[in-house]
């Protein structure tokens, strides 16, 4: 059942990244490090609370050290870490760079050599390894665990005129909750869990050294703004992301200014396992809905949702009904009443996105930002 839910919230997360309108703004500059004849574009952006991105010579910067994690075996697990660090890195990162001021490009000064050797543990052939120097002990509560799992960068660059140079840099520490080992090489797997002291701690002391080592690279001045955010990451078996709880800024030098605790929490609805909601009122609405979804149809696969919090308060709900192949006016006809019961009875006030889909792909997205009243649907033609 866990693997059919993550397969349609993978799908969900794939599709609301590939939406948005985008307008493109010409003009001729160069980034620190970069050839003063590049030509850089940028994306424009579909709203003011998003970022406009940085195109080179007609391509967008992709980040080589992307999703690069510590080992093969954690990698496996939770398909939502990856994107929910981004998409919460960036609003994060609003806090420091305002959207109107600065454009937004992958990270470029770390590359994937540097990154690898910044996740191994400290040892003698690897100095710049950020994890603790390994005890070799295999006691789930004796080893020196792997705090740290992956790190993200994000780049964020200044116009003026026809130049174009890095103005901040914002970089996520994923830490770990769980650090699931092998004890021999494709043998049983075991788990160290992690407490949340120890991992602010370790997450701290990482921060600090992060800083200094950016500081170093060619492009980045002095007083050119760092912002460091700590990063939970979520179980593997989890059908949600992991969440921020710390981040702090550098403004000049080495120096850190005062942490910032983020509270922040995700949940899969329906709870599973008599799991208490975060916010009953919220699983209530969403139960009504769901049933009421599910009657209209009887033979959907299944209606779920994940719910962001943000300081206690909902702050989105993306929702995905999985349902058979039905015909194109099945459909248009669904959609309408998901719209329906979606302003019915889902919270009002807070962004929501709602994918309907079959096996053979989307049938149908709904959406609606916060403060807005009404959905916008579009249902997809087989041609």
């Amino acid at each position: 059942m866990k693997k059919i839910l993550t397969a349609a919230l993978v799908a969900t997360a794939v599709l609301l990244a590939a939406c948005g309108n985008l307008n493109f703004n010409s003009g001729t500059s160069g980034t620190t490090g970069s050839s003063s004849t590049s030509k850089y574009t940028t994306t424009g952006t579909s709203d003011s609370g998003t970022y406009e991105g940085v195109i080179k010579d007609g391509r967008y910067q992709t980040s080589s050290a992307r999703g690069l994690q510590l080992t093969q075996n954690q990698q496996d697990g939770n398909a939502f870490n990856i994107k929910s660090m981004e998409a919460g890195l960036q609003e994060i990162s609003k806090k420091q760079f305002a959207t109107s001021k600065y454009v937004f490009e992958e990270g470029q000064l770390l590359s994937t050599a540097t990154t690898k050797k910044w996740l191994a543990h400290r040892s003698s052939s690897d100095q710049d390894g950020l994890n603790p120097k390994s005890n070799s002990s295999t006691d789930p509560n004796k080893r020196v665990p792997t705090y740290l799992q992956t790190i993200l960068e994000q780049d964020y660059m200044t116009q003026s005129g026809s130049s174009m140079s890095l103005g901040g840099v914002s970089i996520a520490l994923g830490m770990n909750e769980y650090d699931y080992y092998e004890k021999q090489q494709y043998g049983a797997t075991y788990t160290t869990h992690i407490t949340d002291a120890a991992m602010t701690q370790q997450g701290r002391r990482m921060a600090k050294e992060v800083v200094a080592r950016v500081r170093k690279m060619k492009g980045v001045s002095q007083d050119t703004p760092i912002v460091i955010a700590l990063y939970k990451l979520a179980a593997r078996d989890s059908l949600v992301g992991g969440t921020y709880f710390d981040y702090v800024v550098s403004t000049s030098g080495d120096s850190l200014q005062s942490w910032k605790p983020v509270n922040q929490q995700n949940e899969v609805l329906p709870t599973v396992d008599n799991k208490k909601p975060i916010n009953q009122t919220v699983s209530d609405d969403f139960n009504n809905f769901q049933s009421n979804v599910e009657n209209f149809f009887p033979t959907l696969a299944g209606v779920t949702a994940q719910a962001h919090y943000e300081d206690n308060q909902l702050a989105g709900l993306n929702v995905t009904i999985n349902t058979q192949f039905y015909g194109l006016t099945e459909i248009q006809s669904f959609t309408q009443y998901v719209s329906s019961m979606a302003s019915k009875y889902l919270p009002s006030g807070v962004k929501i996105q709602i994918t309907v889909q079959a096996t053979s792909g989307p049938q149908a997205f709904l959406a609606r930002d916060s403060g807005q009243k009404d959905f916008t649907t579009h249902v997809f033609d087989s041609y």
